[in-house]
């Protein structure tokens, strides 16, 4: 199982419309395209709030080269929707895991 993590800190002026944009939208087309079984959509309670809320979406899929062909297919399409809708309101870190049984 690989995870691809994308760790999200956003802006309190943006937090309800993104949240419901990243449950309605964003983690939908993601998921749809084909290259990830499911997503977990986690709140990091532990981050300091004060200069925005810190989320991580965890998306899963079976192979490295499923998750190849989203970054090479899809991820600068959706990089480029979620930055012309929310501008600099938020900061993303982005980090590929395999899962250790």
């Amino acid at each position: 199982m690989i995870i691809y993590n994308v760790t999200i800190k956003l802006d309190h002026s943006i937090h309800d419309s993104w949240l419901k944009w990243m449950k309605d939208v964003h983690i939908p087309d993601v998921v749809g395209s084909g290259c990830f079984t499911h997503a977990v959509f986690l709140h990091l309670i532990d981050a300091d709030d004060a200069d925005g809320v810190t989320y991580a979406i965890q998306y899963h899929t079976t192979s490295i080269d499923l998750y190849n062909r989203y970054i090479e297919n899809y991820a600068d399409a959706m990089r480029k929707k979620a930055i012309a809708k929310w501008g600099d309101k938020f900061v993303a870190f982005r980090t590929v895991m395999r899962l250790v049984n």
